[in-house]
């Protein structure tokens, strides 16, 4: 039997146990569901910060933001979580799908035309064999040239890289290359995706089948490109310096009811120096810096401004659920980490290889601690906008409703009409983890989550009601020299990392800790963090 017949067969018999509960399927609604990469909590204007994304600010302005919304502070869990509804634990990051299905497979199988284009991650195999009817972009999960992924093209310099010989593959459809070496000397990453949703629109928003769109771009993740004219926008405006620039982005955040008066702004991260004790030339050298990862933003917003501006002049806008969130915080990656092929060229152009850095990922993560690894919440916090016209009606609310990625595959299910299957293939299904947050569209207050856990390598936490556990990693370095379980001692060697406790009704970012005076508290929800590991280990 081939693989095609074998997997016919199967979305066939998942197909025969769903139910459906809201009439025809045209009244279901389209689903469009947008993903950044390594963009920090304040990073949209929306959120706070000085960066044009007023296409997005427009969503946020007829929708809805979540103040409380967590990911899994990594790339790979937080994709498994996200298109299985599930613990990334549960899955091995997407990679065991003996015992689940993804978002894709199971509202295709519902009469969904399942769309992707832009990152893979998260799924077992390649888009267009796990669920996905089409698939335009990067197939390797991980970052790549923005401008050329591929071989040096005639009359141009070499592509900087992460590592000599790096050639990420990329695929159409069924279609691999690598190295993927476009034609277009005006290729970029972030408009070749774009340009692939209008054609995927175009193409498909008409027909009598609702349509699944999820567009993972890679921005802004490293390695900072973006074109010339977006970069000389910004060029200058950095110069205030991170300090300065944080205080802003904390006072609009309290400004625009995002976040409350009782949240403090983190002080500047130790790995940070002061700005006022920079020379002149290292102020102008990060200023760039800043530049080119806002120019990434602002061209992903004048993209995604085109898909919305496709969606209403085709007429779909009204039952077209949109979803945009960022898979993680803000990268302090240092590229002194990786053999790039680029050392000292400047960040933004085609010959380049560079990272945002910690300086600028904890002014992008304001305002709380920590980075894109780590489970404070500066790892874990992410913007969540919400538009779908035909649920929200009022627009511009801020919801302090707590939300998990793995509530987005449940939320798709139950807005589809679709009851998650029992089995497959006589094989029992784990039932999904997460919640649909459909109440919440709703304007209604949702029974949440009992309980949130996290665990990523030697970090870990717990969230109950107000109250949330984590214990840091033993590196203090984590994330900025690139996590490195070789430069710790043993596990024999190794010292319990003590946890700690705070109040986030209260202290949302953390500065509090209190462990001792609750200890009680702390055994207590240690103690389900102990049962939840051996419950998702197995």
């Amino acid at each position: 039997m081939t693989r095609g017949v074998a997997l016919g067969l199967l979305l066939s018999a998942v197909a025969s146990v769903f139910c459906w509960k809201r009439g025809e399927a045209a009244e279901r609604p389209n689903i469009i569901l947008i993903l950044a990469d390594d963009l920090g909590y304040s990073d949209l204007g929306c959120y706070g910060s000085e960066i044009a994304t007023p296409n997005l600010d427009r969503l946020a302005q007829r929708g809805l933001r979540f103040a409380q919304f967590y990911n899994n502070a990594k790339c790979g869990p937080s994709r498994a979580s996200l298109l299985t509804g599930l613990y990334p634990q549960q899955t091995r990051d997407g990679s065991d799908t003996s015992k689940s299905l993804n978002v894709a497979q199971v509202l295709q199988a519902a009469g969904y035309r399942t769309l992707m284009t832009g990152r893979n991650g998260g799924l077992a195999a390649a888009p267009t064999r796990v669920g996905f009817d089409r698939f335009y972009g990067l197939l390797d999960s991980g970052c790549c040239n923005y401008f050329n992924p591929g071989l040096k093209r005639p009359g141009e310099n070499e592509p900087g890289r992460k590592y000599p010989g790096e050639k990420r593959a990329w695929a159409r459809d069924g279609k691999r290359f690598q190295p993927f070496t476009p034609n277009r000397k005006d290729f970029y990453a972030t408009d070749a995706f774009t340009d692939q949703a209008i054609d995927y629109l175009d193409q498909y928003a008409k027909s009598e089948k609702p349509f699944f769109l999820y567009l993972p771009y890679t921005a802004p993740h490293f390695p900072i490109h973006a074109r010339p004219e977006d970069i000389a926008r910004y060029r200058g405006k950095y110069l205030e310096g991170w300090d300065v620039i944080r205080e802003h982005r904390y006072r609009r955040l309290v400004e625009s009811g995002v976040i409350g008066k009782r949240w403090k702004l983190s002080p500047r991260d130790p790995e940070v120096p002061a700005w006022e004790n920079l020379a002149d030339e290292k102020r102008e050298k990060w200023d760039l810096y800043m530049a080119v990862y806002a120019a990434m933003i602002d061209r992903m917003d004048q993209g995604i401004g085109k898909i919305l501006g496709k969606v209403r002049e085709l007429g779909v806008e009204e039952n077209t659920l949109i979803m945009f969130l960022s898979d993680n915080g803000a990268c302090a990656e240092d590229d002194a980490a990786f053999n790039t092929t680029a050392r000292g060229i400047p960040p933004g152009s085609l010959e380049s290889y560079r990272t945002q850095g910690a300086s600028w990922a904890n002014l992008s993560n304001v305002p709380f601690r920590k980075f894109k690894w780590w489970l404070h919440e500066g790892g874990i916090a992410s913007p969540l906008i919400v538009h779908w016209p035909r649920i929200i009606k009022r627009g511009g609310v801020v919801t302090d409703q707590v939300g998990h990625i793995m509530d987005l595959m449940p939320t798709f299910l139950e807005v589809a009409g679709v009851e998650y299957p029992a089995s497959k293939q006589d094989r029992k299904l784990m039932p999904l983890e997460g919640m649909s947050l459909l109440p919440i569209l709703e304007g209604r207050e949702r029974k949440g989550h009992e309980a949130l856990y996290w665990k990523f390598g030697q970090c870990r936490a717990v969230r109950k009601g107000k109250w949330k556990l984590v214990a840091p990693h033993p590196n203090p370095r984590l994330g900025i020299d690139f996590f490195k379980e070789n430069q710790l001692p043993g596990k024999e060697g190794r010292r319990e990392i003590a946890w700690e406790l705070y109040d986030l009704e209260k202290d949302g970012t953390e500065l509090h800790n209190l462990a001792e005076e609750y200890p009680d508290r702390v055994r207590g929800m240690a103690g389900l963090f102990r049962v939840w590991v051996s419950r998702v280990a197995n």
